[in-house]
């Protein structure tokens, strides 16, 4: 397993990081899965032993579930050197301050979540979402109180846009508060929306990359093919939206074809094509079962070949959007290393 430094911080994190999205199957959660206790340790067994360092979760996974099963699973002891993420934001209840990013909320689920977790400090703490009634100046705060009283001591965001990122950052700053060091983002093959202004940033700013969903719930898996649903879709589950179908399925094609010539799963091939993109810390992985987890983890030692990224960013690539492409056209001899993540070879 390698180990990479996310962001600008000294920690070191694996390539792989465990999701348990899956953990407790509760309410809407049991469309993804519905792992309980006892295969929670033989999967958390599994990839301490295959050398991931980082189990991922949220306060929100089956409405804490998640988490009381890893607290469970570990015993209230830390298994070598694993760090835990957690997160906060969404609705937790049905009060009026059950959810956002203010003071109140932050620090009730951040303390709400050390308890469930059995632990007295989460590791890594992300803004799940983005809070556009809270001041961020509120948030940043909030999150200083808790790196100053030990419960965390890293902080993150996930799912922000390009502005709000930096804006959090400018205030962090400005105000000598704690900086994000990392984004959890989704992002794959079929979705790489996060080149234009979030891998970029994070070149820039120094931040790490997390990457939830690399497998696009499964569809990059290639067990799908045309005209099959996934089994996500069938539960009724929409993450992540799929905007031109048959684009899709000519990746999932290059991804099986590639596989194939490999002797490996177009899953492993997805997910080795993302651990080669800039500024990408670490992959979170999820599985329904055993099985699907061993054969992500295989994908900590697949290097594709140039030919294999050629052929894979040819398929997939995005759109060049304004000002992109007038920056292709016009400004391409002054480019720095943040604008060459995205990929503008298609103009």
């Amino acid at each position: 397993m390698e180990y990479r430094t996310l962001g600008r911080s000294g920690l070191k994190v694996s390539t792989l990081t465990m999701g348990t999205m899956t953990f407790g199957g509760a309410g809407a959660f049991s469309a993804v899965g519905k792992t309980d206790l006892d295969e929670a340790r033989r999967m958390i067994d599994l990839c301490i032993d295959a050398g991931i360092n980082v189990i991922d979760t949220a306060n929100v996974y089956s409405n804490g579930i998640s988490e009381e099963i890893i607290g469970e699973a570990l015993g209230g002891k830390r298994k070598g050197d694993v760090l835990i993420a957690s997160k906060a934001r969404m609705r937790i209840g049905k009060g009026p301050n059950d959810e956002g990013l203010s003071r109140h909320h932050l620090i009730r689920e951040c303390e709400k979540s050390l308890k469930r977790l059995k632990t007295d400090v989460i590791d890594i703490y992300f803004l799940h979402e983005w809070d556009g009634v809270t001041p961020l100046e509120e948030t940043i705060a909030a999150l200083d109180t808790l790196v100053a009283q030990g419960k965390i001591r890293y902080v993150g965001c996930s799912n922000y846009s390009g502005w709000q990122v930096m804006k959090a950052l400018g205030i962090s700053d400005s105000h000598y508060q704690p900086r994000f060091v990392t984004q959890q983002i989704h992002y794959t093959l079929e979705a790489r929306e996060a080149e234009y202004e979030l891998l970029p940033i994070s070149v820039d700013q120094g931040l790490g990359v997390l990457v939830w969903s690399p497998l696009a719930g499964g569809l990059l898996s290639g067990k799908y093919r045309r005209d099959s649903p996934t089994a996500r879709q069938l539960a009724g589950w929409s993450e992540p939206p799929i905007r031109d179908e048959d684009r899709l399925w000519r990746i999932v094609d290059v991804l099986v074809e590639i596989g194939t010539q490999r002797g490996v799963s177009a899953a492993q091939v997805a997910l080795a094509w993302l651990l080669g993109r800039p500024a990408v810390s670490s992959l979170v992985i999820g599985a329904r079962n055993e099985a699907q987890l061993k054969d992500n983890l295989a994908a900590a030692s697949l290097v594709l070949t140039d030919d294999e990224r050629s052929r894979l960013d040819a398929v997939s690539r995005p759109p060049l959007l304004y000002p992109y492409w007038h920056q292709q056209l016009t400004a391409k001899d002054r480019f720095g290393p943040a604008d060459l993540v995205l990929d503008r070879s298609g103009i």
